[in-house]
């Protein structure tokens, strides 16, 4: 899997890039309205859902409350969405990391990412992946590259939902929160067709619809710290050191490593044409010893992060 048989694309912008505010206007229309309506249990596909038998009426009546919401927001300017991104020459080393260099030379490390590959049997001549995978390896001479990204709409949330709390309106509070939520995936899903488009450049002539990039019908993938293909959360605090994410925009980790506010999105960016998401699933105890070795943990601590996923 690590054979690359093109050229990697070099970033039209190198180093951290300052996105900045922006525009919920734009974002909403980026939304995937459909995991709003699954946080409520109403199953069905946005648009189609509003003309279940079961939750049709239901469902119209929820979406023009919460947009409601939603052009007061915007109206008065009392939530912020802002974001911060990254380009950075790399390399994979071993089987399993991920070497992040300072600059063009390659001389220096800043960063290895220490990636975990899928175990389980996954059928025939089908490989066990791993996010290293989709990164040209040190060994092949290959001048590959990695992105990070980290946004928030989660700016002013809390302050709106006091203020719906203090007159006793707990359901408006609570659409609040859902609808920063979907506009911190809508924010993700923005500056990714612009790092595809603009900032790496690599799908520079692409033209999507919303439900096009609702279905990920694109090149590359932009895997989250602490999710399927990378379940290990304090991963995270390499991204938000690489990106000086705390320093550029107002968003934070916590010792937990949960971002605060609650409604953000960070993860790194692949180019690579057959990259894909993917699930590592179980590991076993001789895995999570490999990766405490290599994380410089103890088995116990690799545990504390990785219990969830051993056999």
């Amino acid at each position: 899997m690590n054979e690359q048989k093109y050229t990697p694309p070099e970033p039209n912008i190198s180093g951290i890039h300052n996105v900045g505010v922006i525009p919920l206007e734009i974002l909403r229309e980026y939304i995937d309205w459909t995991p709003f309506f699954l946080s409520w249990e109403m199953r069905g596909k946005y648009p189609a859902i509003f003309e279940s038998p079961a939750y049709g009426d239901e469902a119209r009546k929820l979406f023009d409350e919460t947009n409601e919401i939603l052009d007061k927001i915007i109206a008065d300017g009392s939530l912020t969405a802002e974001a911060v991104c990254g380009f950075f020459p790399a390399n994979s080393i071993g089987n399993d990391d991920i070497e992040i260099y300072a600059d063009e030379t390659r001389s220096q490390t800043i960063f290895t990412l220490n990636m975990l590959r899928q175990q389980t049997k996954r059928g025939q001549k089908l490989p066990n992946l791993c996010l290293a995978d989709f990164i040209a390896p040190k060994e092949s001479g290959i001048r590959d590259y990695i992105g990070a990204f980290a946004v928030t709409s989660g700016i002013g949330t809390v302050e709106i939902c006091r203020e719906y709390e203090a007159k006793r309106d707990d359901y408006s509070a609570i659409l609040t929160k859902a609808i920063a939520d979907r506009l911190a995936e809508a924010a993700a899903e923005w500056l990714h067709e612009r790092v595809r488009r603009e900032f790496w450049g690599y799908a520079a002539a692409e033209t999507l619809s919303n439900e096009d990039r609702i279905a990920e019908n694109y090149r590359g993938i932009r895997p989250a710290p602490g999710y399927p293909a990378c379940p290990d959360h304090t991963e995270k605090k390499k991204l938000f050191a690489l990106l000086e994410a705390q320093e550029r925009i107002r968003i934070t980790l916590t010792e937990n490593y949960a971002m605060m506010p609650a409604a953000s999105v960070s993860g790194w960016y692949f180019s690579h044409p057959k990259s894909q998401y993917f699930s590592i699933g179980k590991i076993t105890r001789e895995q999570l010893a490999d990766y405490a070795r290599r994380k410089s943990w103890t088995d116990e601590e690799a545990e504390r992060w990785l219990g969830a996923n051993l056999e």
